[in-house]
């Protein structure tokens, strides 16, 4: 749901550096769509808005973990095939992808979300049918499938068969045409089987010149014998083109007719939207501001989010209606108040702020004069520019509006230039308005100290090393450190004391008031310090502490991880009797005996072998990698990241987060323990009929170490006289498969093997037929 909008000036987003927040959000979203949205969003004035957009957040962050990577924008898709225009197949499938996606992420806020998500994911539209048909249709290249229609799946038995004759009846008539070729081979030109004859001897070959190649000294020839089979073939397939094209067409058509689509696509941004923001809330350590009172404004802590290491304040505006900053140049008042003003535009866009807490208002405008700027268009000078902008804030300061002002009264006579200052604040002070000015000019201090409503603050200026601290000093007015800096830098003493003669009485005053000011200040840090040492040393005291516990634990860890390859050796040793024992029933006498006992041996050894040791963060199994079953999606997955008690699990095509208790680990054969020692022989899981245990998995093993297994597991099979073993390698990148494969092609006691049926593992598991 979109925040209504406000018509904010662009000119006073843009001073304030809002676009490049803009940016970031946008560069935080996983779709175009939300992407565009974040480009395109704008404070808004409605207070229930802001909080309903603020708690969409909020569950974003701590309810369900929103991940939509892999939905597209489809729109386009979506618009063409409403004009009656046929998609691609890969178009048709990207769109079934993406609408299967938004269904996915559905599924997961309303098992996961009790928040204002749910209301969000109301708009994802049922696209089931239109998502099924595709997807049975479609491979996974977005060609169309033999099993597509029946008149498709009918041309296609046909057409093979076809191209087997012809290139039967064509391989048939090499030898005889052995002389003439230029390659003793069948070939394929503009989609007709051809012979591939010297340009110098084509005429003594019957039949119709149907190419040549680029150097003229090949032509592909189509002997009469084969002209009619392949007319026929030729035939076929533009059948077969019609048929698929009809098809496409008619999944083209469901789509157009689908009007959920632009609901559920414009849900898809929203979401997105709010995803980015949380995403953006975790990245720059954002907190969730609280709506406060018309012209109350409370943030503690509060940084520029776009500043590299920036420095926090406190900044509170109520009965300090307007706050003045003063001090010499490059010391952080520009920053400050567009800190201030940054927290309340991302408020009031339902983002959260760079504060450690904060209470902002609604405001109904923010009204800015930041900068200086020149219109040579309008020749108007900088002060003519400022005043310009300053006569807009005039005319629309009111107690729900903001005012920033930098560098009040400046770019002329400063007798004038305060005057002038003054009097402007004298009027937002009548208009009740609240914000923050800034200012060089000394007679506004004064004025400061003597007008209800508004206060002096300044930014700390180290004078030892000439370099601002940027820590905003309310109460205090900002000293120019004009002569004390001239003094460090070496000007002679004459001119410095000609300069405060000057300067006169009044401005000496101030001057060691202001400096008077800061040595209580100094003094009072110092304290501070000293209790912040205390405080560290007690933090320091409870840091060891800690630290021998985590060594207790680490020690822990060590006992039992020692325990666990104590148990793993005890282990081996039986499997290594068990292998004695394999090689003793080659003799026909000892076999009934010794597989027997083998059998006790080595069911004994697996029952008595330890569980691995985890070495986990809270008795928690699951890490990155697990196999872990989503019952919210009746669907399995892979964990990808762990963030706290979120999860994100790769299912399909789509990353979606769940909490940890919403999954359960999917039993498989678990790791040995870091440190232990590997063991060797078969892995089985699952018996036959008998006590032979008929399946062995190597999944995860070494080459060497799974040839090895797999040797072992049909010495047993052969000896015990069971057939087939079932080996389970996994499909991954194929290397290990191929290599049991070449080791099964000289193992003697194999009589044959093949790939499981599809829905058995298919390339992952092979079948091994054992001699009888």
């Amino acid at each position: 749901m979109l925040l209504s909008e406000m018509s904010f000036d662009a000119r006073a987003l843009s001073a304030l550096d809002f676009p490049r927040v803009l940016s970031a959000l946008a560069e935080r979203s996983a779709t175009t769509l939300g992407a565009e949205r974040a480009r395109a969003l704008r404070p808004s004035d409605d207070g229930t808005r802001i909080a309903r957009e603020l708690d969409e957040v909020e569950d974003a962050l701590f309810g369900v973990s929103l991940s939509l990577g892999g939905i597209q924008d489809i729109r386009d898709l979506h618009a063409r095939a409403q004009e009656g225009r046929v998609l691609a197949g890969q178009e048709l499938l990207n769109a079934a992808y993406s609408l299967d996606g938004a269904m996915t992420v559905k599924r997961a806020i309303q098992a996961n979300s009790r928040g204002p998500l749910r209301e969000v994911a109301q708009d994802l539209g049922d696209h089931s049918e239109l998502v099924r048909r595709v997807l049975s249709a479609l491979d996974r290249d977005g060609a169309v499938r033999d099993d597509a229609s029946p008149r498709l799946r009918d041309l296609r038995k046909r057409i093979e068969p076809l191209r087997s004759r012809i290139r039967e009846k064509l391989a048939a008539t090499l030898d005889k045409w052995a002389d003439v070729l230029q390659e003793n081979i069948v070939t394929i030109r503009r989609d007709r089987y051809v012979l591939p004859v010297q340009a110098s001897r084509v005429g003594q070959v019957q039949g119709i010149i149907v190419d040549a190649s680029a150097t003229g000294q090949t032509y592909f020839v189509e002997p009469a014998a084969v002209t009619q089979l392949n007319n026929e073939l030729t035939r076929l397939i533009l059948d077969e083109e019609a048929e698929v094209r009809r098809i496409l067409t008619e999944l083209s058509g469901l789509l157009a007719s689908d009007s959920a689509v632009p609901l559920t696509l414009a849900a898809v941004g929203e979401l997105d939207l709010i995803a980015a923001k949380a995403k953006l809330a975790r990245d720059w350590r954002l907190n969730r501001p609280e709506e406060a009172r018309a012209g109350e404004y409370d943030l503690r802590e509060v940084r520029h989010p776009l500043i590299e290491n920036p420095v926090a304040n406190n900044l509170m505006l109520g009965e300090t209606r307007l706050l003045l900053i003063t001090g010499p140049n490059m010391g952080g008042k520009t920053a400050t108040i567009k800190t201030l003003g940054l927290a309340v535009l991302m408020h009031q866009c339902g983002l959260y702020v760079a504060a450690a807490s904060a209470r902002l208002p609604v405001v109904r405008d923010v009204l800015v004069d930041i900068g200086d700027e020149q219109s040579i268009e309008a020749s108007l000078s900088t002060f003519a520019s400022h005043l310009k902008h300053l006569r807009y804030v005039l005319r629309h300061a009111a107690p729900d509006t903001l005012v920033l002002v930098d560098e009040l009264g400046s770019g002329t006579d400063p007798n004038e230039g305060a005057a002038l200052a003054q009097s402007m604040i004298e009027t937002l002070l009548a208009q009740d308005a609240r914000g923050v000015i800034t200012s060089h000019l000394s007679p506004l201090k004064l004025f400061a100290l003597e007008t209800p409503g508004l206060k002096n603050a300044s930014m700390g200026f180290d004078l030892e090393t000439l370099a601002p601290t940027y820590a905003l000093q309310v109460g205090q007015p900002g000293r120019s450190f004009a002569l004390a800096i001239a003094q460090r830098m070496g000007l002679p003493e004459d001119v410095l004391a000609r300069a405060e003669t000057l300067l006169g009485p009044d401005a000496g005053l101030m001057e060691r008031m202001l400096e008077g000011l800061e040595r209580e200040r100094a003094e009072l840090r110092a304290q501070l310090e000293t209790a912040t040492g205390a405080r560290q040393q007690t933090e320091a005291e409870l840091g060891r502490i800690r630290a021998e516990r985590e060594t207790l634990e680490s020690r822990r860890n060590e006992m039992l991880a020692e325990a666990s390859q104590k148990a793993e050796s005890l282990y081996a040793d039986a499997v290594e009797r068990v292998r004695t024992l394999r090689a003793r029933a080659q003799e026909d006498s000892a076999r009934p005996r010794v597989m027997q006992e083998l059998r006790e041996l080595r069911v004994a050894a697996q029952k008595a072998r330890p569980a691995p040791l985890v070495r986990e963060e809270r008795g928690d199994p699951i890490r990155v990698g697990s196999r872990v079953d989503v019952p919210a999606y009746n669907a399995a997955g892979q964990v990808l990241e762990l963030r706290g008690d979120d999860l994100v699990v790769q299912l399909g095509v789509m990353k979606v987060g769940v909490k940890r208790r919403d999954v359960r680990l999917k039993p498989e054969v678990a790791p040995v323990a870091a440190g232990a020692p590997k063991t060797r022989g078969p892995r089985f899981t699952g018996t036959t009929a008998s006590t032979f245990q008929n399946e062995l998995q190597l999944r995860g093993l070494g080459v060497e170490e799974a040839v090895e297994e797999l040797r072992a597991a049909i010495l047993e099979a052969h000896a015990l006289k069971e057939s087939p073993l079932r080996v389970v390698h996994g499909k991954g990148q194929g290397v290990l498969r191929r290599l049991l494969r070449d080791y099964l092609k000289g193992e003697k006691r194999v009589e044959s093997f093949h790939d499981a049926e599809a829905n058995q593992g298919g390339h992952g598991v092979t079948i091994v037929n054992i001699r009888r």
